[in-house]
């Protein structure tokens, strides 16, 4: 036998004992012979009841480890979907696809200004030194709107013209800018930055063009919307997000920022969270495509924030790239809306109409020169309707005048000491 031979065994079969068990014979006692063939038939249907009970007890069996292996599938599957996620509903999708479109065209707006520092230096002859250095001062949101590098922002976060504005973009690079215009009316203003110039490998060079927002329709929003904030965050947490729902439209309040404390007109209300720095920042909806432009926040109340609706920057934005500038049609007048208490308190004859009025610190009425002065608008009179528009707290004449621009005739409906008159007027330019 080599080493890589196995031993060779021969096996012997064992014998097995033959099976001497014979059945007794009844012949006499036939009640016993009963009980026994009772137990014995009861034995062999016991073992094929076990049998059966066997094979149902295997499939179950089988069935538990094939539904375990399905358990493993479904785990692992799962360990996956945890490794990149997968959104769990429709408005989810929506809300990510519309943050990662707009995102790029998202900015920060930084406001910088030199200022006088003073150092006390013990050890030097003069202790106390003064030095220039550039300090932030402020900050806000904006988005592009054009690929040449136009910006929309709110008027309140631009407002100085002795500090310099940086914008920063979510990649990381920054750009001078410059602002082409502030509206006169509404909280809103265009800034501009400049293309990047970028050289080629050959030395040829091109100008990159800037990633834009969609702007949408604010006339189609309904209170209960889903809308989706974004912005510089206190001014340190670039492009922040919140989301919540449209809680009110056609809101009036009066704001206060950058040195301007005004009154804006039909705007919408939102709990999704605006946070100081936010100003300036897009509202979207689920389409991605900006609806207002974040504007307010109230400091008494929560979750309660204020955009103004994109249509009204529309015309301002056309007028920028058309004209330069932003321009309103001008009357020339001081007013109150009239109300059922103002009419109360003050005795009028209506409850409707622009009463004019002085302003709150004793300003003239009309103003001098205005078309409303050459008209021969008066003080005390009420002004009923604009071009046969009803002048109402819900149709107020800012609002109205917003449809037409300088140099429009219109007709006015005056009450003047009980009679009613009408007035042919050619608009004024009204501009910043």
């Amino acid at each position: 036998m080599t080493e890589y031979q196995l031993p060779k065994f021969k096996f012997k079969k064992p014998k097995l004992p033959k099976c001497r068990f014979k059945l007794p014979k009844f012949r006499k006692n036939k009640t016993t012979f009963i009980l026994v063939l009772a137990i014995f038939l009861s034995s062999i249907f016991g073992f094929l009841a076990g049998a059966i009970s066997g094979s149902m007890f295997y499939s179950e069996v089988k069935g538990y480890l094939s539904n375990f292996s399905l358990l493993e599938k479904i785990v692992e599957k799962e360990t996956v979907i945890e490794k990149e996620y997968v959104p769990q509903t429709t408005q989810e999708e929506a809300t990510i696809r519309a943050v990662n479109k707009n995102s790029p065209a998202i900015v920060s707006i930084v406001i910088t200004q030199y200022v006088e520092q003073y150092y006390f230096t013990p050890f030097e002859e003069t202790p106390l030194q003064k030095r220039i250095e550039k300090k932030e001062v402020g900050g806000g949101s904006g988005f592009i709107i054009s690929e040449d590098g136009m910006i929309l922002t709110n008027k309140h976060v631009v407002s100085r013209d002795d500090v310099e504005y940086t914008v920063l973009t979510i990649e990381g690079k920054s750009f001078p800018a410059k602002v082409l215009a502030r509206d006169p009316v509404q909280d809103l203003a265009i800034l501009k930055i400049e293309k990047e110039r970028i050289v080629d490998q050959n030395g040829q060079l091109s100008l990159t063009s800037f990633p834009v927002v969609q702007l949408g329709d604010s006339e189609k929003l309904q209170i209960g919307q889903t809308v989706i904030a974004i912005g510089n965050a206190l001014g340190e947490f670039q492009n922040t997000v919140s989301v919540g729902v449209i809680s009110g439209l056609g809101r009036t309040i009066t704001a206060s920022g950058g040195g301007i404390i005004e009154t804006l007109e039909d705007v919408i209300q939102t709990d999704a969270a605006i946070n100081r720095g936010n100003s300036g920042g897009p509202l979207l909806n689920l389409k991605g495509e900006v609806i207002g432009i974040n504007t307010a926040m109230s400091l008494e109340g929560e979750n309660i924030g204020f955009a103004i609706p994109i249509n009204k920057a529309k015309k301002a934005i056309e007028q920028v790239k058309t004209l330069g500038k932003i321009v309103y049609p001008f009357l020339g007048v001081r007013y109150v809306i009239i109300t059922d208490q103002i009419q109360k308190d003050n005795n009028l004859p209506v409850k409707y109409g622009a009463w004019v009025v002085k302003g709150t610190y004793g300003e003239s009425a009309i103003f001098p020169g205005s078309a409303a002065e050459k008209a021969g608008l008066k003080e005390g009179d009420i002004i009923l309707e604009f071009n046969g528009e009803k002048i109402t707290i819900d149709n107020s004449l800012a609002k109205i005048l917003l449809k037409y621009n300088p140099g429009d005739k219109i007709v006015l409906k005056v009450l003047r000491e009980g009679q009613e008159r009408i007035f042919s007027i050619t608009l004024d330019e009204r501009s910043e």
